[in-house]
């Protein structure tokens, strides 16, 4: 008799950022469309998105070539392990990069789809009160919605710059302004939860979403940062915060 959702283990996702190295842009361009057929090949892979960056913390309009992120959900640790460490896809990687970082997390909420799946199920069956969250938000832009979502998406962006215990944050997207994901890290859920539901600019955003009808599918995700390794911008942003839970 197969298991049910509340008794398997929490789906273990990974978030990898690479940082390309200067006279490498057109090859990590590149890899948004010849990385997909290597990745629908890895053993134990789930679900996977390779995002192109904005420049800042949040939504832009201005790219940053040099950042790439891959997003992934695994069957267990070992099989995101073998991929992370010895993959061949991986070691090819690293011969084009100057730094890259992976944050591994569990899920502990998520409403929504991304692409008609849920990626982020089963979450965690015990509540997570406690200590660092990482937050995703993700949706498909209807484009008769898209002016005002550029206009206020910038200024949800320019509140993140000014939010305390923001450990990090960046917009990642599959297509530009279309397909747009904003990834976060908080050292607390208090400073999470101050920034989401008392920033005006946020308020506002959330307001519009809804009466206005910006989204054709979203998702909404938060987790509980496990693990954190190598550096994004030549620090790992997550790594202090971590080795206190311990």
């Amino acid at each position: 008799m197969p298991e049910s959702s509340h008794t398997l283990p929490a789906r273990l996702t990974t978030l990898t950022l690479f940082g390309i190295r200067k006279g490498n842009i057109r090859w990590g361009l590149a890899q948004m469309g010849t990385s997909s057929p290597l990745l629908e090949k890895v053993p134990g892979l789930q679900f996977f998105k390779l995002l192109g960056s904005g420049q800042g913390k949040g939504f832009s309009l201005k790219p940053n070539f040099r950042r790439y992120g891959l997003f992934c959900t695994w069957e267990n640790e070992a099989a995101a392990d073998a991929f992370l460490l010895h993959s061949d896809l991986m070691q090819e990687y690293r011969k084009h990069i100057d730094e890259t970082w992976t944050i591994k997390l569990l899920p502990y909420q998520s409403h929504g789809q991304w692409d008609k799946q849920e990626p982020f199920a089963p979450t965690l069956s015990d509540k997570y009160n406690e200590g660092p969250v990482a937050v995703l938000t993700r949706a498909s832009i209807n484009l008769r919605r898209l002016p005002n979502f550029i206009r206020f998406g910038l200024r949800t962006s320019a509140a993140l710059d000014k939010a305390e215990g923001l450990l990090c944050s960046i917009g990642l997207g599959e297509l530009p302004f279309i397909r747009q994901a904003t990834f976060s890290v908080w050292d607390s859920m208090d400073a999470m939860k101050k920034y989401a539901y008392k920033d005006p600019q946020h308020q506002e955003v959330m307001r519009r979403t809804r009466a206005e009808k910006w989204y054709s599918e979203e998702l909404f995700a938060r987790f509980k940062p496990v693990s954190s390794k190598g550096t994004w911008n030549g620090t790992d942003p997550v790594k202090g915060v971590l080795e206190q839970e311990k």
